[in-house]
Parts: structure tokens; C-alpha cells; sequence
């Protein structure tokens, strides 16, 4: 069993949602940046100890929060050793809009990952993009390079699209399947 752990911030709840079903899928541990971007006591190792590491933010103003930047920055101890060198990585980014600049967010996730020498796992999920498809459809959103998740602005977190819980679950699991093809 490969040690995967998804580091994420949430600033109102729906990316935790979103984090907690990659996380189920994945057999992994959440490991949440709190809201002054600092991680749990024992944050650090448990990063250094994973076989894979999935990031996620949501997306703020066109990028990931302030909080997630912070906990980036303070990553380039790790960086400066290479200490998360050829682990695996993935990333996914929630917001209230179906576009919101998603894009923007995953491609810092996947920066950050290749700053560290990573390796990135994509989503591999086809879209559902026919005129079949439903809000609930799995990878409606349509990402491929990481997960993508929209909350609506005035929904709570128990109202996350189940069709992007379900994309959350399945994108874990391609995560976990990757992990274990390299042991």
C-alpha cells in the first residue's frame, strides 16, 4: 500500500469536501494547511514520508489562496535539498464558476510539483462532454491535467456536485493505482 497525502487548504469548506473524497478514493491522509497557510505539527514529515503528494487549493482571484502560496514558499527548504524529489504528484482546484480561472490554479499545483522534481499524475478521466451529459456527470468540468470542481457561490459545502465527488473519488484512485505501479 502506497502512502499518499492530499495537502490542501479550504477557505469555506468545499475544496475540504472535494480533498475528502480524492482522499477517500486514494486510501489517503488529509493533511489541511490551516487559515494562516501553516501546517499541523508534524506536517512537514508526513509530506517527506509520502510516496505521492496531491495539492489542492482553491482558486482565488485567478491563482491558489494566499494560504496554500504560503505553505509553496515554505516548501523551498525541501526544494533546496530535493527532498520530494521523484515522488508523485497531482493537484485539484475548486471555485465558484465553471471556468474561474481553474486553469491558472492547476498550472501553479503543477509548477510547484516540477520545482520539486516531481512526477504528475493527470485526471484520466474522459469528459463527459455530449449533449447526454448531466451537472452530475463524472469529469463534467472537463479537466486533464488535475481535477477540476465547481461549488456554486451560495451552496454549502454538503452541496458539492455529486458528479464532482464522484470525479474527486476516481481521480484518488487513478492516484493510488499510479502509486502502487512504482513499488
Amino acid at each position: 500500500m502506497s502512502n499518499i497525502v492530499v495537502v490542501f487548504h479550504s477557505g469555506y469548506g468545499h475544496t475540504h469536501r472535494v480533498a475528502q473524497a480524492v482522499a477517500e478514493g486514494a486510501g489517503a491522509q488529509l493533511l489541511a494547511i490551516d487559515a494562516d497557510g501553516n501546517l499541523p505539527e508534524g506536517g512537514w514529515e508526513t509530506l517527506a514520508a509520502a510516496d505521492a503528494i496531491v495539492l489542492g487549493s482553491p482558486t482565488y482571484m485567478g491563482t491558489v489562496s494566499w494560504q496554500f502560496k504560503k505553505f509553496a514558499d515554505a516548501s523551498s527548504k525541501v526544494w533546496y535539498t530535493q527532498g520530494w524529489k521523484d515522488k508523485l504528484f497531482a493537484g485539484f482546484t475548486n471555485s465558484a464558476t465553471m471556468n474561474g480561472d481553474k486553469f491558472a490554479t492547476l498550472s501553479y499545483l503543477w509548477q510547484l510539483a516540477m520545482q520539486h522534481s516531481g512526477l504528475w499524475v493527470s485526471l484520466g478521466i474522459m469528459p463527459s462532454n455530449n449533449k447526454a451529459a448531466t451537472r452530475d456527470a463524472v469529469n463534467y468540468v472537463g479537466g486533464y491535467g488535475g481535477l477540476l470542481t465547481t461549488s456554486p457561490s451560495d451552496a454549502s459545502p454538503a452541496e458539492v456536485p455529486a458528479g464532482d465527488l464522484d470525479t474527486a473519488r476516481r481521480f484518488g484512485e487513478r492516484v493510488a493505482e499510479v502509486a502502487r505501479s512504482r513499488r
